[in-house]
């Protein structure tokens, strides 16, 4: 006669404290990837000025425009801009893929880096990210995160 498989472990609960931190936390994220969506907007400016001094637009001084070095001024503003605007809508979609993944206890590494990179978004990214750090360093949060194991 087989002997019967081991029974599965079932996943660790997390207390009720816990659940409501990590929910509290996935729409602080949401929120504060909004707040970042709209900073991401001010790069335009930027961009706006650069072209207008590239094409000449908006001169420099009262003499002729449109040499050397109004192009490369022109250039520079739009490359900053660029740079600028990819960086800000970059971290606006990892805060809504690691708002995403708090709420479904998934990808613990990303939720981590995120919220380290997040204490860079001055006043409000630093708070939800020191606070995510702390509710994600806690043992049974870290444990809720592993994978259930599937039964064969």
């Amino acid at each position: 006669m087989d002997a019967a498989p081991a029974p599965l472990a079932p996943p660790p609960l997390l207390p009720l404290e816990d659940q409501g931190h990590l929910r509290l936390l996935s729409i602080f994220h949401y929120v504060v990837a909004g707040l970042m969506a709209l900073f991401a907007l001010f790069p335009l400016l930027y961009i706006g000025i650069g072209l207008a001094i590239v094409n000449g637009w908006f001169p420099a001084n009262n003499q002729a425009s449109g040499g050397p070095s109004d192009q490369m001024a022109g250039w520079m503003f739009v490359g900053m801009g660029a740079l600028f605007l990819v960086t800000c809508l970059t971290m606006t979609s990892l805060m809504v893929l690691a708002g995403r993944s708090l709420a479904q206890r998934r990808r613990y590494t990303l939720c981590l880096v995120v919220a380290a990179l997040s204490c860079l978004f001055t006043p409000f990214g630093t708070v939800l990210g020191v606070f995510t750090l702390v509710v994600l360093l806690k043992p049974a949060v870290k444990a809720a995160f592993q994978p259930v194991p599937s039964l064969p």
